[in-house]
C-alpha cells in the first residue's frame, strides 16, 4: 500500500500542535501575563486624584519607563546632642546580648541604651548570639565598635566588658518590653539595679508594631540615638554589602541600574499559619507566585532585577523566574572569594545583616512577609529618603496604581522614624 505523502504531513502537524498545545497550558497563567499586564512599553501613570502622589512622598522617576519612583531628601535627625545633660557619674553596669537578627538588633540596643542613660549605668559592649546553639559573635565581627562608642560619647558610658571582679553570675536578670519607657524603668528595673548594682538586660517583643504614638516622653530623643544614630557595618560586611548592590545594578542596565529587593523567605511561607487572614482580612504574607503577579500588575516590566532574600535557591521560586528572569539570591552574586565565610550555613546572622541592609538600600522594597524585619528596614528607609516601599495586595483586573500599594508607615508618616527625623 503506497504512503499519501499530505497524510504524513498532516498527522506530524497535528503530533506538533499537541506539543505546543502541552507547553501552552503548562505556562498559560505566566504567558497571558505577558500580553495583559502593563509594565515594558509604557510608563505607568500614578492616579492623580491620590494625595500620596502629591504630598513629597512619591515621585515617578524620569530616568526610565516603569514605575520607579525617585528618592527623597535624606532627613535630619530631631535630636541634637546638646539635648542631652552630660552624666557626672556612673554607676553600676548594664550587659545585654543582639539577638535574632539586625531587625531585633537596633530595637535592644535603642532599649539598651535607653536604659543605661536613665540609670547612670554604664553600659557594655554586647555580644551577637544567632538562634542556633553556640552561633555566638563579637559585637566588632559585625559592627563598627568604634563608631558606636563614638556615638554614644557623653551620652552612655560604654566599656568593651565587664571589670574582672564582676562575675557574670552576679548580675540580676531583668526583661524589658521593646519600647521600653520611662515609666516601666522606674517601676520594674531601677529598684532592682539600686538593689543588686549591675543587670542584664533582655527585650521581648509583645508587639512588632513601630509605630509612632502621641505620647511624648523624656527618652524619646535617647531611643531615637540608640536606634537610628548607633550601628554602622564593621568594614568587610560592609565591603560585601556593597559590592552585591554594585552587582544587582550592573544586573539592572535596562533600568537604569534600579533593583527590587524582596523579603521572601520558603521556610517562613511554608509555615501553616502564615497566610491566614487577621480581624482585618490582611494577609501576612504571599508566596512567589503572588509577588510576581503583584510586581506585574502595578507595572514592572519583565527585564526587572529582583533580589530575594532567601539565600538558596528553592524550587518554588520559579514561578517567580519564569516572569522576572533577572531574579537573584545571594548565592548567586556575593562575590565567590566572600562565599565560605558569609554563606558559610543557613540562617546565619551575617546572611541577616547582609539582607537587611541591602533591603535598606534598594531603589524599591516589598516586604512579602509580614513582621519586625518590614518594620525596621521601613524604619531606615524612611530615614534616609527611600520611602518607596511596596506592600503586596490582592490586585483585581490587570493592573493597578502603584501608590495604593504604599506603605501605610510612609503613606500615613506614622512610623516611629517620623518622630526621630524631621
Amino acid at each position: 500500500m503506497g504512503v499519501d505523502l499530505r497524510q504524513v504531513v498532516a498527522a506530524i502537524l497535528t503530533l506538533t500542535m499537541f506539543v505546543m498545545l502541552g507547553q501552552m497550558i503548562k505556562r498559560d497563567h505566566f504567558d497571558s501575563l505577558r500580553e495583559t499586564l502593563p509594565g515594558e512599553s509604557q510608563d505607568v501613570q500614578f492616579d492623580s486624584a491620590n494625595t500620596i502622589a502629591n504630598d513629597g512622598l512619591v515621585k515617578l522617576s524620569k530616568r526610565s519607563k516603569g514605575p520607579w519612583m525617585e528618592d527623597i531628601q535624606e532627613l535630619k535627625p530631631c535630636w541634637r546632642r546638646t539635648d542631652f545633660d552630660e552624666i557626672e557619674k556612673f554607676k553600676g553596669y548594664v550587659t545585654f546580648s543582639l539577638t535574632n537578627g539586625p531587625e531585633y538588633h537596633v530595637s535592644q540596643i535603642a532599649d539598651a541604651v535607653v536604659v543605661a542613660r536613665y540609670l547612670s549605668a554604664t553600659l557594655v559592649l554586647p555580644d551577637i548570639r544567632g538562634s542556633k546553639p553556640g552561633d555566638e559573635r563579637n559585637f566588632e565581627d559585625i559592627y563598627d565598635v568604634e563608631r558606636f562608642m563614638k556615638s554614644l560619647d557623653g551620652i552612655v558610658k560604654v566599656e568593651r566588658e565587664l571589670p574582672n571582679e564582676i562575675s557574670i553570675r552576679d548580675l540580676a536578670a531583668v526583661k524589658v518590653p521593646n519600647r521600653v519607657t520611662e515609666d516601666h524603668i522606674v517601676e520594674s528595673v531601677e529598684p532592682i539595679f539600686r538593689s543588686k548594682g549591675n543587670i542584664r538586660l533582655a527585650t521581648y517583643f509583645p508587639t512588632v508594631n513601630m509605630r509612632k504614638t502621641a505620647q511624648k516622653s523624656s527618652v524619646d530623643s535617647v531611643a531615637c540615638l540608640g536606634m537610628f544614630g548607633t550601628l554602622e557595618l564593621q568594614a568587610e560586611v560592609h565591603e560585601v554589602v556593597d559590592s552585591m548592590i554594585e552587582r544587582l545594578r550592573t544586573l539592572s542596565r535596562k533600568s537604569d541600574g534600579q533593583f527590587i529587593a524582596v523579603d521572601l523567605r520558603v521556610e517562613i511561607l511554608e509555615n501553616k499559619n502564615c497566610h491566614r487572614s487577621g480581624s482585618t482580612g490582611a494577609k501576612s504574607c504571599y508566596n512567589a507566585e503572588e509577588i510576581a503577579l503583584f510586581l506585574r500588575k502595578v507595572g514592572f516590566g519583565t527585564d526587572t532585577t529582583i533580589y530575594l532574600t532567601q539565600s538558596r535557591w528553592d524550587n518554588s521560586l520559579s514561578v517567580l523566574k519564569d516572569i522576572f528572569p533577572k531574579t537573584y539570591t545571594k548565592e548567586t552574586i556575593m562575590p565567590e572569594e566572600k562565599k565560605g565565610k558569609f554563606l558559610e550555613s543557613e540562617d546565619s546572622e551575617f546572611e541577616k545583616v547582609i539582607d537587611f541592609y541591602i533591603c535598606s538600600q534598594s531603589d524599591v522594597f516589598v516586604p512579602a512577609i509580614s513582621g519586625l524585619f518590614y518594620a525596621n528596614v521601613a524604619g531606615k528607609r524612611i530615614a534616609s529618603g527611600k520611602p518607596q516601599i511596596l506592600v503586596p495586595a490582592d490586585i483585581p483586573g490587570t493592573s493597578a496604581a502603584i501608590t495604593n500599594y504604599l506603605s501605610p508607615y510612609v503613606a500615613k508618616k506614622n512610623h516611629l522614624a517620623y518622630s526621630c527625623f524631621c
